[in-house]
């Protein structure tokens, strides 16, 4: 956890002690905009503050001077009001005074936003491709290619009927599987683009919301001063599993990061010879589990149930028990007309594999096995 979030933390405890009594219950209390671990971010809550203070003396001007005037010039104390029409002196006032604060204002102002959109000299660049309900990443300079799914915990709580008090996962649908790192105190350039509809990359604590659109491309950067772990979420109604999508960023030392683009670069390789081997139905169940509560229990439940009238079960399903072919065709390219995606784009020759297995072997179905060989074909 960082300094800055220990210290908002404090300050909130100490806030709901004083207003509300040391023996109150209370959720997080804050009075301000966070304060983030960015360089660009520390400028935006200056420049917030700056804008905060020069407001709240011109609020306290001007209302104070309505105040006293309504005191000072009541009817009950015999003020009789002054028959004037205009005061050029006055106009001209109320006119430049205000026109001069706004310039004062616009300079740094100005200057942050120029910052904000200079995404030059980057020295790493991640795309982040929104997908309904995941998040793509790719470190385009070092070959490096991912998903990021809600964490297992968080996905089985959040079931139907699952049983399991929420209060007890931690960073309860806010953690992920596969979250994203970065070095600290370099510029990561973040690249956001959708694969469906409209999402938005957003993570308060690195100062950064961008929205996520189907055919574009929009620029974001920030730079970490602090490492950390970092959390945020879709910010864009997306469909019935937007809250479901959170973003969380590792911020670490250079050479941590060195070797995780190391660790990530072997997985890839591994992943790709697992497309030619075969595999044993142990192995192809294990992995199937995992691949499932990751991207198919959030529609076809936990126990393959579905959902009646909108997800089908697979439990004894016409897919699941029928022949291979027609169940790898429609886990790697889709339905068109349903909510069924096509996870060709998104899972290598072995997941694919993995979970059309899984789904053909469990809640009592027996059908055949499916081998990463016949995937492949099949792209």
């Amino acid at each position: 956890m960082s300094a800055n979030t220990i210290t908002r933390k404090l300050r909130s405890f100490l806030y709901a002690v004083l207003l509300l009594g040391p023996g109150s219950a209370f959720a997080e209390y804050g009075l301000n905009m966070s304060e983030t671990v960015t360089v660009v971010g520390k400028e935006i809550y200056g420049l917030h503050m700056l804008v905060l203070w020069i407001v709240t003396i011109v609020g306290i001007g001007v209302f104070g001077v309505m105040i006293y005037s309504l005191f000072k010039h009541r009817k009950s104390r015999g003020a009789k009001p002054a028959q004037f029409h205009e005061s050029t002196t006055v106009e001209v006032i109320w006119t430049i005074v205000p026109l001069v604060v706004l310039v004062l204002i616009a300079i740094p102002a100005t200057k942050t936003l120029i910052k904000i959109e200079d995404t030059s000299n980057a020295d790493v660049t991640v795309k982040a491709t929104g997908w309904q309900w995941k998040w793509q990443y790719e470190y385009l300079d070092e070959d490096v290619s991912f998903f990021s799914n809600l964490d297992s915990a968080s996905n089985e709580a959040r079931q139907k009927d699952s049983g399991v008090d929420v209060r007890t996962v931690e960073n309860y649908l806010l953690d992920v599987d596969n979250p994203i790192v970065v070095p600290v105190n370099k510029k990561v350039r973040i690249l956001t683009t959708s694969n469906d509809v409209i999402h938005a990359w957003w993570v308060p604590d690195l100062g950064v919301k961008r929205d996520a659109i189907p055919g574009y491309i929009n620029e974001s950067w920030f730079e970490a001063t602090e490492t950390g772990t970092y959390r945020g979420q879709c910010a864009e109604l997306c469909g019935k599993d937007h809250g479901f999508m959170p973003i969380v960023v590792k911020v670490v030392a250079e050479n941590e990061y060195q070797d995780w683009v190391a660790e990530q670069k072997q997985a890839a390789a591994a992943a790709s010879a697992g497309s030619d081997q075969e595999w044993a139905e142990e192995e192809l169940l294990a992995r199937g589990e995992e691949v499932y509560k990751a991207n198919c229990a959030a529609c076809h439940q936990a126990n393959g149930q579905g959902i009646p009238g909108t997800f089908p079960g697979l439990v004894d399903g016409e897919i699941t028990t029928g022949p291979a072919e027609g169940h790898i065709d429609i886990v790697l390219n889709g339905k068109s007309g349903t909510s069924m995606q096509a996870f060709g784009p998104q899972l290598n020759d072995a997941d694919l594999a993995a979970v059309i297995t899984y789904e053909r072997k469990s809640w009592g179905n027996d059908a055949s096995v499916v081998q990463p060989s016949a995937v492949k074909a099949a792209r």
